[in-house]
């Protein structure tokens, strides 16, 4: 059995959106928001660099990667630590262009932007949970309140 639980393999799933953290040359953080991050196997997760010069920067000098996902409806998720190896061709970046199309429906036009895919072997996952939950709040009543939250938004938002 690998280090990826069920649960964190679903929340990875159903999410999609990895805040993806690395270390800048100068040793201050960078973080990214990655919408392709996904689940590879037991113990990897990945994510398709689109325009991601400075992650692909930082992870050349350092392999070091945290990545944060997260429900903000349930306010709760997970961190991954580990390291990051970026590939750029050959089979395994042919095998996780074809899970892209496949699986989340990447266009064409998107697809062919993919520079690189980042593979991370995982080291360590936790969960990430709101303090909101400490009072004894239950996850019902979390939902409840954050999807009225979001949806008040989406009727007062004017169209783009």
């Amino acid at each position: 059995m690998g280090i990826l639980a069920e649960d964190m393999k679903r929340v990875v799933r159903e999410q999609r959106l990895g805040y993806v953290a690395t270390v800048c040359p100068d040793g201050t953080p960078n973080l990214s928001p990655k919408g392709t991050t996904a689940v590879w196997d037991d113990d990897h997760l990945v994510f398709a660099d689109i325009c991601s010069p400075g992650t692909i920067a930082n992870l050349a000098k350092n392999p070091a990667v945290e990545i944060n996902v997260v429900d903000p409806i349930a306010r709760k998720g997970y961190r991954f630590k580990g390291s990051a190896t970026v590939v750029t061709e050959g089979v395994l970046f042919e095998r996780a262009m074809t899970y892209y199309r496949r699986e989340h429906g990447l266009a064409d036009g998107i697809a062919e932007r993919i520079r690189h895919i980042v593979v991370v072997k995982i080291t360590r996952a936790l969960p990430l949970v709101s303090p909101v939950y400490d009072d004894g709040t239950t996850e019902g009543d979390v939902v409840r309140k954050w999807s009225a939250y979001y949806d008040t938004l989406r009727l007062n938002r004017s169209p783009r």
